[in-house]
């Protein structure tokens, strides 16, 4: 009996994420000023463990980019509940929040006004790091994305080529060292080449911070190398949450088209 608490008490915690239940609709207005509910996600359940990485395939509109704005609480269910680190989202004060959980866009959403140091360093400040402190960490995390600070640091990001802006971006999220990692479509605007040369870069950076992930890309084949796991939605629903091996070999009609897109590309 203790061994089964102890084991289940473990499990437990090591949940960082986890949708249960989980809603979110939202009021539209036809041309006639009639009012009407368009349900985005739709009873939406899981759980991310302490590193994994969790990538969210499928259409575009299928509530992928919805799901990520409610693990950091840009916006909050309609229905059921997210928990982040055990508590709920709702719970949680917003900002401390967002500042905790790094969030990489398109492009990296870099401040273009600022230079790559006051870009990496804005969350730092912001948290009352000292200047010393934070000056040594964006000099470390630089250096851990690739990009040498003392050849980047002063420089601006329209002086960056894409995939920079994008590492710049990556460093800025791990600046605080955040327990989790939301990204929506990074590196979907760069080449092949630099695209594939990040993902490998990506996959074992966060094997090797142990960073618990959740991705969001349309990209079938940027899923099975990056993720622990796949989760495919339609509808606001997951149909399917598997390992990249389970989710090859799955028989769901759906993930059998997506499979399907791999070898047309072949």
């Amino acid at each position: 009996m203790n061994d089964s608490s102890s084991q289940s008490s473990t499990k437990i915690d090591d949940v960082v994420i986890a949708f249960s239940n989980v809603s979110y609709a939202v009021s539209t207005t036809n041309g006639k000023h009639e009012k009407a509910v368009k349900t985005i996600i739709d009873d939406l359940g899981f759980e991310v463990r302490r590193g994994e990485r969790l990538i969210l395939v499928g259409r575009s509109g299928c509530g992928k980019t919805t799901s990520l704005r409610l693990i950091n609480r840009l916006i909050e269910p309609t229905g059921g509940e997210v928990i982040v680190e055990g508590t709920r989202t709702i719970d949680h004060d917003a900002i401390a929040l967002r500042r905790r959980t790094g969030y990489v866009i398109q492009d990296g959403g870099l401040f273009p006004h600022f230079t790559v140091q006051r870009n990496v360093a804005a969350v730092p400040l912001l948290e009352g790091w000292s200047p010393e402190r934070t000056n040594a960490r964006v000099r470390e995390m630089l250096e851990l994305v690739g990009l040498p600070p003392d050849e980047y640091a002063d420089r601006f990001p329209s002086e960056l080529s894409g995939g920079q802006r994008q590492r710049v971006g990556v460093a800025r999220a791990l600046a605080i060292d955040p327990p989790v990692l939301l990204l929506d479509e990074p590196f979907g605007a760069l080449d092949p080449l630099t695209r594939r040369t990040l993902q490998s870069e990506f996959k074992i950076l966060c094997e090797r911070l142990k960073k618990t992930v959740v991705f969001v890309t349309h990209d079938l084949r940027e899923a099975l190398v990056i993720g622990t796991h796949i989760g495919l939605m339609d509808a606001g629903k997951l149909v399917t949450l598997d390992t990249p091996r389970g989710f090859v070999d799955s028989t769901h009609e759906l993930a059998r088209a997506y499979l399907a897109t791999l070898e047309v590309e072949d």
